[in-house]
């Protein structure tokens, strides 16, 4: 491939991405995991996989690295969003979202976070307006970083551990098998409509009509 080539290729790749939307951003949306191949499709990465999802399905990109975190502008609910990959590991997820937060003055009330939940069944999604970390150490950071637990959250429920005795970090970095992989593939795509149900309408009806709901 010429130099010409791989230049006209990169400019129809330019001309076929959507274009960023116009004005300020107005909402970020959060998917919890960690980065790396590693950490793929395990049930901590559910986040991850959300967003990862609603890219193939739509042509979203969330590619750019700025605060600390893989990034893209969208539309989404009607509303201009930033989409959110934070890549400081689980546990430092709060540094992304305090940064991206300061950034464009957007207020707790406007962060929706996607993450995983040991505490429901597989496939189940659970929508909070506000509330504690749950023991959920990535949303436990960005409560502390933002210092505020008033952001909406949607839950997506990867499943308990199989015996008290199990190891949880094994657990929840373990992968999905079977019939629940089928339905985690179905909850991640439920949980980013409840996400934009937030966005156009509130928690309130999000959880509604996602609270409960199973693959």
């Amino acid at each position: 491939m010429s130099i010409f080539d791989i230049f006209a290729k990169l400019e129809q790749e330019r001309a076929s991405s959507p274009a960023a939307p116009a004005g300020p951003v107005e909402w970020l949306i959060v998917g919890l995991g960690n980065p790396g191949a590693k950490y793929e499709n395990t049930r901590h990465n559910a986040g991850f996989r959300a967003l990862d999802t609603y890219c193939k399905k739509t042509g979203q990109r969330i590619d750019r690295m700025k605060f600390k975190a893989l990034v893209g502008e969208g539309m989404f609910g009607g509303k201009h969003v930033l989409f959110i990959k934070p890549q400081t590991f689980m546990n430092l997820s709060g540094e992304a979202v305090r940064d991206a937060a300061d950034f464009y003055k957007i207020p707790p009330e406007h962060i929706v976070v996607l993450f995983d939940d040991i505490s429901l069944d597989v496939g189940r999604l659970r929508v909070r307006s506000k509330g504690s970390a749950g023991g959920q150490n990535g949303v436990k950071n960005i409560i502390y970083h933002l210092n505020s637990d008033q952001f909406p959250r949607v839950k997506i429920g990867v499943g308990s551990k199989p015996h008290p005795d199990y190891d949880l970090a094994d657990w929840v970095l373990s992968k999905f098998q079977g019939a629940d992989e089928e339905k985690i593939q179905q909850a991640v795509q439920r949980a980013m409509e409840a996400a934009e149900e937030i966005v156009r309408n509130g928690p309130t009806s999000a959880a509604q009509k996602f609270n409960g709901q199973t693959s």
